[in-house]
Order: C-alpha cells, then structure tokens, then sequence
C-alpha cells in the first residue's frame, strides 16, 4: 500500500493491518504520526532533549512488542499515551530524583465547568507552576487536560480507582493553583521593584 493512501486511514486500521502482516510499513506509519508527540511528552518530563529522545526510542520499542495487545477499548492515541506517561513515570521512579521539568506549550485546558478557574490561568504562569509539581501529579493533569483522557481511562492507566484518581485529580489542581498564585504573586513583586527602581 502507498504512503499516500496510508494517510487516510484510521490509526487504528493501520494498527491492524501492522498486526496482520507484520510490514514495516505500517509501523512506520504510526511512527510518523506519534514519534512527535511521544517526544513532547517525554520532553515535559525531563527536559533533555536527549533523555527525551532516548525515551521516545525505549516507548517504540515497547510498542513494538505491544501493539498486539492493543484493544479497539479506546482511541490508539489514548493507549499509547497511556504507555508513554507510565513509562515516563517509571524512569523517573527508578533514578529516584525529580528531573527538572518544562510543560508542552500546546497544553490546552478542557473548560468544564468547574474548572473555569483553572482554564483561566495565564499560560507562562501555568507553566511555571507545572515546572515545580511531582511528576506523578504532572502526568495526571496532563493525562486530563491536554489528552482528554476520561477518568476511567486515567484510572486504567495508573491502576487506581476512579474515585483515587478524583481525588488526587482534585488535590493535583489545588496545589497548581497555590503555586500559580504565589508565582504571580512574586512576579507581580518584581515588576513593581522594577518600575520604582527606574522611577528614582
């Protein structure tokens, strides 16, 4: 089959038809739609392009293995996020130290009601505030708000009830938003330290 018509099928029909025939092809597809957005991920976990690469590597040599797991349950997308944040976790765990961490600037906040308050944070605020939390709470607002995963999907990924995920969802969002208020906060500080230094 043609890259060309590759293009217009469903991930999940070209996951199909990898696990069919087993064509390099195909699973060369796949890596050209999610290699890019693995590595974000990956990046806004270590912030090292080269970890970032490394750990891209490692996640498609996993999903190499995989992909004939994979159940039509959820989106492909879904499932392989799934795996690239608990892999991203898991690395983190095992060199038992926080990496310093960046955020992926397409971070976009699902506005639901009751996270108007939350969507309506200024975005280098946010993403400074999102630089300071653990990882594991990193993942779950990530997992949330930028891939929409629903809470049972979170729950399924992280292997904890729905209710845990709810409340460490909660918990998460509560902190982010201290941390976004002391850090605007502080920067409110500087900028009015700056403007009567020049004022003098």
């Amino acid at each position: 089959m043609k890259n060309s018509k590759l293009k217009d099928l469903k991930d999940e029909e070209i996951v199909s038809l990898y696990v069919e025939t087993q064509q390099n092809v195909y699973f060369e597809e796949i890596y050209r739609r999610y290699a890019d957005k693995v590595y974000r991920k990956c990046y806004s976990f270590v912030y090292s392009q080269q970890k970032a690469e490394d750990f891209t590597h490692d996640i498609f040599l996993k999903l190499i293995v995989k992909i004939g797991t994979f159940k039509e349950n959820s989106k492909f997308s879904t499932w392989l996020y799934s795996i690239t944040y608990n892999f991203c976790m898991d690395q983190i765990r095992v060199n038992k130290k926080m990496a310093e961490t960046s955020f992926d600037d397409s971070f976009d906040m699902v506005e639901e009601e009751e996270d108007l308050e939350f969507a309506s944070m200024k975005s280098k605020g946010l993403k400074r505030s999102l630089e300071q939390i653990p990882s594991d709470e990193k993942a779950l607002l990530l997992m949330k708000y930028q891939d929409d995963f629903s809470i049972k999907e979170i729950s399924e990924t992280l292997k904890i009830s729905e209710s845990a995920v709810k409340m460490r969802l909660l918990r998460s969002k509560d902190k982010l938003k201290k941390l976004y208020l002391e850090n605007f906060a502080i920067f409110g500080l500087i900028v009015l330290k700056i403007i009567l230094f020049w004022k003098k």
